[in-house]
């Protein structure tokens, strides 16, 4: 395999000047130009990973964090960054949290860990960390972007969604089919966008005139387990209900699969609704109705700005997505008492 050697002994130039045709960068004349890409092209020279790092003077590695490598809301996300950074040159490297220590100790050494493999820049998709954290990585602060938190003095560089406008439309597209007994399964409550969805999601019933202080509520861990736990501690309590809102798609997958085994009909009987609107729910039976929240779009923005922190690049980005709710089989009108 040729090596940047053989292309500057061929080009009859020093290793320097080969260095700067390929990097791109520094002043070359458009003769010594043509030798050097001429020897390229007559080596077939592949210019290795390491060799562009030290040309370029940075590892071309972004590194991604994300608090837990399980279930099916983080791969599609992982997949979509991957993507774009490979169509950019780009590779990825991920970290995710491990360990007995707690969710934010976790991404302090997630990210502690990306840095030290040499990451040009960290994408991070978790809403643990604390301002102080962020100052405690001095300089490398800079080159970091956070995914679905907001933190002062960040503003530029936090992606987030609405939750608490996902809440409400949560509410409002249960209100519009006439629910009003209704059972909430909510995501663990130290999670401040679970905070959110849920205050949107009562202050839309309050405001409806439910009396959000009757309703079945339980805190559950956004896994399908706890969606399934959630379901049958629902059915045994006895409590009526025409419907329940899941605090994410994970959690509504379990509770469908637990309605379905104990015979529950839906949406014949009782409707469901998830949230984030995930790939799997249109492959549920009946398909899931969920909260669509604009993932794709907050991360590919967050992705973009930290491509133009780290590699002057002039990729356009915004903070602005919309939000909806995708309507399907597992939704349907309130039924009238027998």
């Amino acid at each position: 395999m040729a090596t940047l050697k053989d292309v500057a002994q061929l080009a009859g130039v020093g290793l320097g000047t080969a260095s700067r045709v390929v990097s791109g960068k520094g002043a070359v004349s458009p003769k010594t130009l043509a030798r050097v890409r001429k020897a390229i092209e007559e080596l077939d020279f592949q210019p290795s990973h390491a060799a562009r790092s030290l040309m370029s003077g940075n590892s071309q590695m972004v590194g991604v964090y994300i608090p837990f490598l399980s279930g099916t809301f983080y791969t599609p996300i992982l997949q979509l960054v991957y993507a774009e950074l490979r169509a950019a040159g780009l590779n990825m490297v991920v970290g995710f949290g491990t360990g007995s220590v707690d969710e934010r100790q976790q991404a302090v050494e997630g990210i502690d860990f990306l840095n030290q493999r040499g990451c040009d820049g960290v994408l991070v998709m978790t809403n643990a960390l604390k301002a102080e954290d962020i100052a405690a990585l001095g300089p490398r602060k800079s080159r970091m972007v956070l995914l679905n938190h907001s933190l002062p003095g960040m503003e530029e560089r936090c992606f987030t969604v609405d939750h608490h406008l996902g809440g409400r439309m949560a509410a409002r597209a249960l209100l519009d089919k006439k629910h009003k007994k209704i059972a909430v399964i909510t995501g663990p409550n130290h999670a401040p966008d679970n905070v959110e969805r849920i205050d949107g999601f009562m202050q839309e019933l309050r405001e409806a005139g439910i009396n959000t202080d009757k309703l079945w509520v339980t805190e559950s861990n956004f896994a399908p387990e706890g969606g399934w736990d959630s379901a049958k501690a629902l059915l045994d309590s006895g409590h009526e209900f025409t419907a329940v809102f899941c605090a994410n798609d994970e959690m509504a997958v379990g509770a469908l699969s637990y309605f379905q085994q104990a015979g529950v009909d839906v949406p014949g009987k009782v409707s469901v609704l998830g949230y984030d609107d995930t790939h799997s729910a249109d492959f549920t039976a009946p398909r899931l109705s969920s909260v669509h929240m604009p993932w794709t779009e907050m991360t590919l923005n967050g992705l973009n700005c930290l491509l133009n922190r780290c590699y002057d690049m002039n990729r356009p980005y915004t903070h602005e997505y919309a939000v909806s709710v995708t309507e399907r089989a597992s939704l349907a009108k309130a039924k009238k008492p027998d």
